[in-house]
């Protein structure tokens, strides 16, 4: 599809709604968990992203989340975060680390929590606001989600590799209800390159 092309059917959209995923932030130098440089390679998840993990040893799991917490108030958001802002989509990411609302965008789904929040345990322990694995998503995030998607005429899907559920189950559901679904990413995508590049292209 060419960018002229995109442009013309997003004049005509009544609501385009985008869904955002490690490769987002990976561009604002943001590790990613299943990279070559994640952060799983030196840590198991099971050490340290599990109520389990928190149960046994809460000041290891705070430490390393203030870690990752000092190494995202280090990045910024780029110009593909900005360009969303300016069109005030609503945006679904799995990200953790707050760089859309930075950017400027006001209406963001987080799905997985948010790194600079904190919730509590069923024991009234406080603990980071993010979902840990073996953990379901908070069910009025999620109907959020499927509401924005399949009230969407176009999802822009971008920096994901759909294969982390449930967000997996999004983009499917928004070609069962006919919407267009354009991919952002290095490649095999409807718009291959960087987000950063990619995207204010299009959206300008």
């Amino acid at each position: 599809m060419t960018i002229e092309r995109a442009r013309e059917l997003l004049a005509k959209a009544r609501r385009v709604v985008a869904l955002t995923g490690a490769g987002m932030s990976a561009e604002s130098g943001v590790p990613t968990f299943r990279g070559l440089e994640g952060l799983w390679r030196n840590y198991r998840p099971e050490d340290l992203a599990t109520p389990e993990a928190f149960a046994r040893d809460p000041q290891l799991v705070w430490e390393w989340y203030e870690w990752r917490r000092k190494l995202v108030r280090a990045c910024e958001p780029h110009a593909g975060h900005r360009a969303l802002a300016e069109r005030g989509y609503t945006i679904i990411t799995q990200n953790v680390d707050g760089l859309h609302q930075r950017a400027g965008s006001e209406h963001v789904i987080e799905l997985h929590g948010n790194l600079f929040k904190t919730t509590e345990t069923p024991e009234g322990q406080p603990r980071p606001g993010v979902v840990w694995f073996g953990e379901l998503l908070p069910p009025l995030v999620w109907e959020a989600s499927l509401e924005a998607v399949l009230s969407a005429d176009i999802l822009l899907v971008i920096g994901t590799s759909g294969v982390v559920y449930p967000a997996a189950q999004l983009a499917p559901l928004a070609r069962e209800n006919s919407a267009l679904v354009w991919e952002f990413n290095l490649e095999n995508a409807t718009f291959n390159g960087p987000c950063g590049e990619t995207l204010p292209k299009l959206l300008q």
